[in-house]
């Protein structure tokens, strides 16, 4: 099944501008749709294409890349291997999974300057140093980044009305407790299945959600594998199974001492890069002073952690059961999980943000004559203005944070949100918003 996915546009954009001189390389997680989207794009406007798949490649194929140098010859062979026709300027190539063999990563570069054909890349782990180490990384390369499917593409594949949410959140004012419910459980669906195009696809076939847990058990086993080829030792997954757990805790950032149960390690740091490398989970950094620029005010040792995708991120806090049962699901959709699961719509405004083309930022600050914090759940910034986000599972109760953060950097604001579950609102100067409406915060 081929869903509507934003990336389309991008590459169209790419193929207007910028194919004579780049290939583009779709990067992200594992079966986030890379390899289908990129196929999808080729069919509609390509004469011809052909698909190489470096994950499930023929001997023949293989060694057509003995020529890579000749491009003459290359090509001569590719079309005779596989049979189909490549037209000047009317035909692209896909090497699908290309982080599986750097060599046709690396001939990108002569191939652009050939200038007969288009070419697309997709990978996962594609910045993995263990892959890359040998090769001229082409510059002759541009990166588009493809996400888990975002709220806005969920509603178009289960044919919810996304277009209405942006009226409501350009409206600024409430919709009333029965919409609002009504909306909220919608998006409670997005949170329990996920942006997983394979899950997303169980869900519209009408599985239940033992099936759609079973595919998000399934993509997360994959994501094992990745992990294990990089760190045999198992750390690199203790690290991302760790997450939610830590973001339970309320700490101030992650610790990878806590994930492996014993003291950091150098090895232990680097093997964070190659998680966040990954693309599976989502980090956002401690911005020390909000008053400066994010290049200053970045705090490259004090980070959290979000998985990718909030779907996963369920699965992941019940992955101690063989199968999560219905009735956790059951219990989401009807809001009647534990109330302190407020970090469960954290990571779901994290991807939101994430999505929306934003880089994830929090801010914490002693309180004074304490040894407790206050803290900013995250950050946008808006020119030299700067908006604090807090969000809370439920009501919106207590509000001390944001409320200090508001007197704390009272020049420097642009605007205060709590987001929550309940209706739009604004009172004494702090806009209360429904997570459903988070996307238009980032745009």
């Amino acid at each position: 099944m081929y869903f509507k996915r934003k990336v389309y546009n991008e590459l169209l954009n790419w193929k207007e501008k910028y194919a004579d001189r780049y290939a583009v390389l779709l990067e992200g997680a594992r079966r986030v749709g890379k390899s289908t989207i990129a196929e999808q794009f080729a069919i509609n406007e390509y004469k011809s294409y052909v698909l190489i798949d470096f994950s499930n490649i023929s001997d023949e194929v293989m060694k057509c890349f003995d020529d890579i140098h000749n491009p003459d010859m290359f090509f001569l062979r590719l079309q005779a291997v596989t049979g189909i026709d490549l037209y000047l300027h009317e035909s692209v190539v896909i090497f699908d999974e290309v982080q599986l063999f750097p060599k046709a990563r690396q001939a990108i570069k002569h191939l652009v300057k050939d200038g007969r054909y288009h070419y697309i890349e997709t990978g996962s782990l594609i910045s993995i140093k263990k892959n890359v180490k040998d090769i001229l990384i082409p510059s002759e390369e541009m990166k588009i980044r493809v996400y888990p499917m975002d709220y806005e593409e969920f509603c178009n594949a289960t044919g919810k009305n996304y277009s209405l949410l942006q009226t409501l959140y350009e409206t600024k004012k409430g919709v009333g407790e029965q919409v609002n419910r009504k909306l909220m459980r919608d998006i409670r669906i997005y949170m329990a299945v996920g942006g997983m195009p394979q899950a997303v696809e169980a869900y519209v076939n009408g599985d239940n959600f033992s099936i759609i847990d079973q595919v998000k058990r399934q993509i997360i086993n994959l994501y094992e594998e990745d992990f294990k080829k990089i760190d045999p030792s198992g750390r690199l997954s203790a690290m991302y199974h760790s997450i939610p757990a830590q973001l339970s805790k309320n700490s101030k950032k992650y610790r990878i001492s806590t994930a492996l149960g014993k003291r950091k390690t150098s090895k232990d740091e680097n093997l964070i890069y190659d998680l966040i490398d990954s693309k599976t989970v989502l980090p956002s950094y401690n911005s020390t002073d909000p008053r400066v620029s994010i290049s200053h005010a970045k705090d490259l040792d004090s980070y959290k952690l979000y998985i990718a995708d909030t779907g996963l991120f369920i699965t992941l806090m019940f992955i101690d059961r063989p199968v999560a049962e219905n009735e956790i699901y059951a219990k989401l959709l009807s809001d009647k999980l534990p109330a302190n699961l407020g970090y469960l719509y954290e990571n779901l405004v994290a991807q939101m943000l994430t999505s929306s083309g934003r880089e994830l930022y929090y801010h914490t600050w002693e309180k004074e004559g304490s040894t407790h914090y206050y803290e900013i759940d995250f950050l946008i910034f808006r020119g030299a203005k700067i908006s604090g986000i807090e969000v809370k599972s439920s009501g919106t109760g207590k509000h001390e944070s944001i409320s200090e953060f508001r007197k704390r950097y009272a020049k420097n604001i642009d605007d205060c949100y709590i987001i929550s579950q309940k209706d739009m609102d604004k009172k004494e100067n702090i806009n209360y918003l429904p997570v459903y409406l988070t996307p238009f915060l980032g745009k």
